[in-house]
């Protein structure tokens, strides 16, 4: 027997495999149950539109104004990094690896609870405020690494050029290397987006008031009212509805990053 042919076999039996356990779990799934449990119509037209206007609108605000603040700070944390000079480049990497190496659940009980007992003052925002500070402090120990990665990737030869041609370091930097770097990083930026958005579930812990949850505090609060699962499938497939997009969008950068090289 040919080895295509044998090829083609195995991979006939790996896909009638594959179907066989598909069709063996619908029919030995409990739909009716399925249904009572997690996909209550009744339950759902009681929590919608809140949970899209309040949850889900909530949910990209605080990703968008955490992301935007990261990204701030992670550009000054990657200069620093890479500056010539000692105690910028250990401050960097201490605030760099420090944020890394904590769970975000934890710094934002940080931000939340220990910083006002310490300081005597709460951070502006209160406690929604601390959490968004969190994460904008979290994300941007992430994305700072990125983004130095990204400017050491452009080739040294662009920087000799500009240099030769009389540019100032700084000028080399703003006007050549960071104009390359940022079409290197923006992949992985957009996939940090993506792990920053899934991160705002983590606010909860900080308590939030009326009109400021977001999707899995508001789901979590409707299970708890209807002892019913649906919420929480809602508030997954409004999740799925987001991301599902960033990472297609993630995946088509790639594709046009190596092109492009």
């Amino acid at each position: 027997m040919k080895r295509s042919t044998q090829r083609r076999l195995r991979h006939g039996a790996l896909y009638a495999l594959f179907v066989a356990a598909v069709v063996t779990l619908v029919l030995i799934a409990d739909w009716k149950a399925i249904r009572t449990n997690f996909l209550d119509r009744e339950i759902f037209d009681e929590i919608w539109p809140d949970i899209f206007l309040e949850g889900a609108k909530n949910t990209v605000l605080y990703t968008a104004i955490a992301f935007t603040g990261g990204l701030v700070v992670a550009f000054a944390l990657a200069l620093m990094k890479l500056s010539p000079i000692g105690p910028y480049r250990w401050a960097a990497t201490v605030f760099i690896e420090f944020f890394r190496g904590l769970p975000v659940l934890i710094v934002i009980i940080m931000f939340a609870f220990a910083i006002p007992i310490a300081f005597g003052a709460a951070l502006p925002g209160e406690a929604r405020g601390a959490a968004i500070t969190a994460l904008i402090v979290v994300s941007a120990a992430y994305m700072a690494e990125t983004i130095r990665a990204g400017i050491q990737a452009v080739p040294q030869g662009q920087v000799e050029a500009a240099r030769s041609l009389g540019m100032s370091e700084t000028r080399t930097m703003f006007t050549v290397v960071l104009p390359q770097a940022v079409r290197i990083i923006i992949p992985p930026l957009t996939n940090e987006f993506v792990l920053l958005l899934k991160d705002t579930s983590l606010i909860q812990v900080a308590g939030v008031g009326l009109g400021q949850k977001e999707l899995t505090n508001f789901s979590s609060d409707a299970l708890n009212t209807t002892s019913n699962a649906t919420p929480l499938i809602a508030a997954a497939v409004l999740y799925l509805v987001i991301t599902l997009p960033l990472t297609q969008l993630v995946a088509y950068l790639e594709r046009r990053t190596k092109k492009a090289r």
